[in-house]
This record gives C-alpha cells, structure tokens and sequence, in this order.
C-alpha cells in the first residue's frame, strides 16, 4: 500500500462565498490517497476548517463531509442535495440574483447603517449570527493534538498584527474573532486584547504551514478574485473591489514571498534546505466571483449557497483531474509569471 498524498490547506475567508471552499473541500474528500496534514484559515475559512477538522476526528472522511454539511445548513444551506439543485436550476442566472440582493431593502439598510452608525451604539444587542453556531462546535476534537493541525487567524486592533491562534487557543472567541467584520460587530476581547477578522493581516496566514515537519504542498482555496476584467464605477462595485483588494493583500505579500525565496533557490544563491521550497496551488473561480459581490457575501441565501458549493467541487475536480500528479512533485501556480 501506498502512502497518501500529505498536503496543506490554506482556506480564505469572504463571508457566505465560503460555502465555495465547503463544496471544494467535499470533492477534495472523495479522494482516498489525499491526506490533509495542516490547514490555516481566515473568517470563513477558520469556520470550514474547524468543521473539517471536528469531523475527521470523529468519523473520519464521511464525519468532515457530514460536520460541513451540518455547519453550512446552519448558515442557510439547504440539506438535501437535490433540492439543492432543483432550486438552482429554476433560479435566475448569478448576476442577476447579485444585483437583486444588493439592491434589496433589507441589504441596503444594513450596508447604510453599518457606514454610519458604529456597532458600539447597540452594546450587546448586536451578536453576530455566528456566535450561536460557533458555540456548538466540539472543541475538544477542533483542539486536538490528532488530526490536521488548525490555524486560526485574526488581526490585534491595536498592534495591527496577525495572530494565529492553534491547539488549545482555538475557541468560540478565536472563530468569531476571525470573522469579526469591523463595521458590524464589536471587536472580540481574548486575553484583555481586541481582535477583528484576520483578512486584514492574513487571508489565510501561510508561514505557519512553512514548519519542517509538515509537507511541502500548500493547496489555497481562494473566493476573493485577484482579478476582475473591468474597472468598476457604481458604489458598491467599488467598495467591493476595495473589499477584495485589501483581503487579498497579505496573501499576495506571503506568495511574493515563497517567489523570492524559490528563486535563491534556484539560482544557488541559498543553500536547499536553509529555507522552505513550498509548491504552491491554487483553487478558484474568479469568473464566477466576478457575477457576485458584497451581498451575496453578507446576507446568505439557500440558492447561493447551492450554486457556490457546487462551483467549487467542480473547481477541485478540475484540479485533481490536472495536477493531482503534481502533488509532492511540483507547485502548479507560476508565481514568477504573477509577479513579474
């Protein structure tokens, strides 16, 4: 018998889209010979990956499959995979549902509200949603020293640094820290300290995948594009570019990163073996990132939900039917060429 493939997944966070991650994560789960030795997660990203992590623990694959499933229907999602599809394919094309949920009451209410009046005027009435979810997570398996190791990150108010909570540091406040969107919620205290979402400062964080013990394959599941066709010039078109840029930034400062090192590498410049050659992968659908927007991230829905999760099991299909031969051999994202 063969060994398995170890890889580590370095999850992004953006709001509902991460219902993307959930569906590549599913898809990523058929595969026998694929191990997950580590994974680094923002926001979202945290939330599917300690829903994964618990679910492995207790029922291996077909336990992560379930505790996703179980996390997702928390959100909105609906159970049963054929509904599922049966609303989706009744269910008007993505843009126009996108623009549909951004210019509904309901939206257009929270997004003034939350530009103009700060979340420190209601106190303690303002939960986010996530808390009651967050809270039914079995930490004692999220925690474990078994299993993928979990890194959770999020972004010190005062300092403006990342930290990255791990083992037992991982609770409800290091999740909801995580997801803690500034305009909406007030900063989360852990140890006498503030803490807003880590996309800010990591999105996901990657060095703490760079430790000599874990594999070199770092598989990233992104939901924010790194690029979109056209400028944009309505409002909210513009504020969730600046969304999706500042989310993006620290991701994009770690890969240049892991660029200039592969290239002393290369060139002898650095000793192989002093530093890290992490094969980088990348798993995304910017095409159908760029047909949603604020909203869709914001205010989850049933029929979005089913869309994204089914985008991104074909997105992970497609990258196991082409590079999962390159696993442990090679990286499959040119980072000279995104650099240069």
């Amino acid at each position: 018998m063969t060994d398995p493939i170890r890889i580590n997944l370095a999850l992004q966070g953006g709001g509902a889209h991460g219902a993307f991650t959930w569906g590549a994560l599913d898809r990523l789960l058929d595969e026998d010979d694929i191990e997950v030795s580590a994974i680094s997660g923002t926001s979202a990203g945290a939330m599917n990956g300690a829903a994964f992590k618990a679910g492995w623990l207790e029922n291996g694959r077909e336990g992560a499959r379930a505790n996703l499933q179980w996390f997702w229907s928390q959100i909105g999602a609906i159970n049963a995979d054929g509904m599922s599809e049966w609303l989706s394919a009744l269910a008007p094309t993505v843009p126009s549902m996108a623009r549909a949920l951004s210019m509904s009451p309901a939206y257009m209410a929270l997004d003034m509200t939350s530009r103009i009046v700060s979340p420190y005027v209601y106190g303690p009435l303002l939960r986010n949603p996530l808390d009651r979810i967050v809270r039914q997570f079995r930490y004692d398996e999220v925690c474990a020293a078994d299993g993928p190791e979990l890194f959770v990150g999020a972004t010190n108010v005062r300092s403006g640094k990342i930290r990255v909570f791990s083992g037992e540091e991982i609770g409800p406040e290091a999740l909801l820290a995580s997801a803690c969107l500034p305009t909406l919620f007030q900063a989360v205290d852990i140890d006498g300290e503030a803490y807003w979402d880590g996309g800010y400062t990591g999105n996901p964080a990657l060095f703490p995948l760079f430790e000599g013990h874990l594999p070199d394959d770092v598989l990233i599941i992104n939901i924010n594009p790194l690029m979109r066709d056209t400028v944009p010039t309505e409002s909210q078109e513009i504020q969730n570019r600046i969304n999706e840029i500042s989310f993006n930034a620290s991701l994009l400062r770690e890969l240049r990163a892991i660029a200039f090192v592969k290239r002393l590498l290369s060139d002898g410049s650095l000793e192989r073996g002093t530093m890290k050659d992490v094969l980088v992968h990348m798993v995304s659908d910017d095409a159908l990132m760029n047909d949603l927007n604020v909203a869709t991230k914001t205010i989850p829905t049933p029929v979005i939900l089913a869309k994204l999760k089914s985008a991104g099991r074909a997105a992970m299909d497609g990258f196991l039917a082409a590079h999962k031969g390159d696993l442990g051999q090679r990286g499959t994202v040119d980072l000279a060429e995104m650099f240069g």
